[in-house]
Order: C-alpha cells, then structure tokens, then sequence
C-alpha cells in the first residue's frame, strides 16, 4: 500500500492500532488481533507479563517482536516521574526499545490525561532519546506544544478511556489535526466501528482502541469490524467527501437530454 501511516521514520500499512488488556486470555488476544490486522499493539508494562514475572505467561509468546510492533504504555501512572519510571522499566525488559506511548492520568473515575505532568514526563523522555507518543486532551494548543517538545505523535481523546462513547467534540478534533504536523491518532472512546470510520473521515492519522474489541461480544469478530471501518474512513477522508449543502438538493440523476411533459404529451 503507498497510503502508509508513517510513526519516528517506520511506515505500517495499518492504520489501526490495538491494546491488549481486558480479554480472556492471550490466545484471545492474539485471535483478535489477528483479525484486526493491526501491527501497532500496546502493553501496559505495569499490568502485563513480558517478562518481569518469571514463571508466568508472557505475553511476548503471543506477540513476538519480530511480529509486532511492541508499543509500551505507562496506563496506571498519575503522575510524570512515575510514567518515566515506567518506560524506563519497558525499555530494558524489551532491549532497548524505544517507541512509547505515554498517559499521565489525573483521577481513577475519568481516566483523563493530567496534562501538566504529561508535558513534564514528555520533556524527560524525549531528552532521554525516547520516541514518544502521547495520550493528550483534545486541547490543539497543549497538542502543539507536545508537538513542539518532540513527540513523535499526539494522540487525544475521543471520549473518556473505555467509555465507548465516541467522538464528542470533532471540532477540537480538526483543529488539532489542522495545526499539527506530527500524526494524529484517536485515542480512548471508540465504541463501534463507525466511531472510528468518523475519526479517519475526519483527517485522523490512525486509530487505538482496546475495550471496544477486547469487551465486545465477539472480540474476533470485532476486531474485524473496526479494521474495515478505519479502511472505509481513511479511503472516504483520501477520496474527498461532496459539500454539504443545507436546503438545496441536486438530482443524482442526469437532467440534460430529459423528456418534457409536454413532449410526452404531444407523442400520446
């Protein structure tokens, strides 16, 4: 594909990225991923086995390197020393990897990005040679000064983290997409798979979603679902939607050359 999304110099020809927690087991993971065709898959460093529980499943037997894109996440850190810790943490237990995705989170019940100690963590990462992508609000002035700092992507809310309730404000959506050079990718929210057709439609980048498969009934199935729907949005945004044209209609129809009434008229 020559329409690829490009994140720190790599090009991927998906533009779906997908998590890994809340499912059943790993095989189920790996199933609807699978299915997902996603080749971006993050992991909670402080939630997930890969390798700093000895004894336990890894989930790296699932979802190789060699296979994957590995993107380590600081999900459960609340403040900025704790989420450089973290990928501290992740960048030794995966060789030196460096391509991260950092969430500062300001409260338990909203799950929202606390975005001082986002901008403080990113400064520290950045400076210590990491590739940083940012979980961020939909702020367009906060997103361009991650932008600025050296993220390598900013990636704002849709709505609250598995809240499924999808994009609630595509306003602050294009203005973030308008003024960012970076990629911009849907973070948190996306419930079905017109959530995130809508987002690619919009101009987004890409997608990353993890409840909205991982809950589904049929994980495998939905993983499926929201490939297709970021394909559908992405061709959509890339073919250039019609104007929309309030109190005016247009015949789908071709109106020249047509019969007149009065010719089928004269013709009885």
């Amino acid at each position: 594909m020559q329409d690829q999304l490009v994140i720190a110099g790599k090009a991927y020809s998906s533009r779906l990225l997908v998590g890994t927690g809340k499912y059943r087991d790993f095989a189920e993971t790996r199933a609807a991923i699978d299915a997902s065709g996603a080749q971006i898959v993050t992991v909670a460093i402080r939630r997930t086995n890969i390798g700093q529980t000895a004894g336990e499943p890894s989930l790296l037997e699932y979802l190789p390197p060699s296979q994957f894109t590995l993107l380590p996440n600081t999900a459960g850190c609340y403040t900025a020393m704790d989420a450089v810790r973290t990928l501290r943490l992740g960048r030794e237990l995966l060789d030196g990897h460096d391509l991260v995705k950092l969430e500062v989170l300001g409260d338990p019940q909203s799950l929202y990005p606390n975005m001082p100690e986002t901008l403080e963590a990113a400064k520290i990462l950045v400076k210590e040679g990491f590739k940083v992508m940012v979980y961020c609000a939909d702020d367009p002035i906060q997103a361009k000064m991650l932008e600025d700092i050296g993220c390598v992507a900013v990636m704002p809310l849709a709505s609250l983290i598995g809240s499924g309730m999808g994009i609630l404000n595509p306003w602050n959506l294009q203005l973030i997409i308008d003024r960012i050079k970076v990629p911009v990718l849907v973070d948190a929210g996306v419930g079905t798979a017109s959530d995130a057709a809508i987002a690619m439609e919009l101009g987004c980048d890409g997608v990353l979603m993890n409840t909205a498969i991982a809950a589904a009934k049929d994980p495998v199935l939905m993983g499926q679902a929201m490939r297709k729907g970021v394909e559908a949005g992405r061709e959509a945004f890339l073919a250039g939607r019609m104007p929309k044209k309030l109190y005016s209609a247009t015949p789908s129809s071709p109106t020249v050359g047509m019969i007149s009434g009065s010719a089928q008229t004269k013709a009885a």
